[in-house]
């Protein structure tokens, strides 16, 4: 499968930044804006921040589909169930 890379989508990594902060995502907004509506999917579209190996980050379309139909909705599922039983799979108090 060929990378998209994310249009109007620039990551950056600040080393003086504390450590709380992860980095910077800047958007153009007529950049992104066209690449969101050409790659939803059903109202969503995924990007992965990536790492190249000269050490510079960047920004790519997550290509991943399911399988099936049926295995998507019982995973949308099974997610709602743990949440609504406040078994969200993490111990953060919010």
């Amino acid at each position: 499968m060929e990378k998209i890379f994310a249009d109007g989508f620039i990551f950056k990594r600040n080393d003086n930044a504390p450590d709380f902060v992860v980095g910077r995502l800047s958007i153009k907004v007529d950049e992104a804006i066209k690449f969101l509506t050409d790659h939803q999917s059903k109202g969503w579209v995924n990007i992965d921040i990536k790492k190249s190996q000269g050490g510079k980050f960047y920004t790519e379309l997550d290509q991943w589909k399911p399988q099936g139909e049926s295995q998507g909705v019982s995973n949308t599922t099974q997610t709602q169930t743990q949440v609504a039983a406040g078994d969200g799979g993490d111990d953060l108090p919010f």
